[in-house]
């Protein structure tokens, strides 16, 4: 894979980032499951999500729960690939967010984690599909969710 290759690979990747926190902060995470592939592991602290219908699931219970704000943001975004259709990212997250509805009183990130993405590309949907996300804790702040 040549740099021009690597960096069009990379944004492929780093837009789906985007287009599946999009998701989540405004949609409740509706289409969340369609980022990940069937086989897909989710883990972030004491929660681990395996395939994609748990991860879709984990979103649905998310909604069920009522009004929360959530704005998840990442940024470090990095990308390797093995030349087989596999890659592996990493990146970091700052979440904030708190149960109730907008706006809400301005704190610290709720927590910033370092997260580790394997992909494989899928032909037949002719777009990378994760296999594994583990997000682990750096820092936490108040209002924890996700069973840090």
């Amino acid at each position: 894979m040549n740099r021009r290759e690597r960096a069009l690979a990379t944004s492929e990747l780093e837009m789906g980032l985007a287009d599946f926190w999009h998701d989540v902060d405004t949609n409740w995470g509706r289409n969340a499951g369609s980022y990940y592939a069937p086989e897909a592991v989710y883990q972030s602290g004491k929660l681990n999500l395996e395939g994609r219908e748990a991860i879709q699931n984990f979103y649905y219970w998310r909604e069920g729960r009522g009004e929360r704000v959530a704005v998840h943001g990442y940024t470090n975004f990095r990308a390797e690939f093995d030349g087989n259709g596999g890659a592996v990212a990493n990146w970091y997250m700052l979440l904030w967010a708190a149960d109730g509805a907008a706006p809400l009183p301005s704190t610290t990130p709720t927590r910033i984690s370092r997260a580790t993405e394997t992909f494989r590309y899928d032909e037949g949907e002719g777009r990378w599909l994760c296999t594994r996300r583990e997000l682990v804790n750096l820092f936490r702040g108040e209002n924890q969710l996700n069973f840090s």
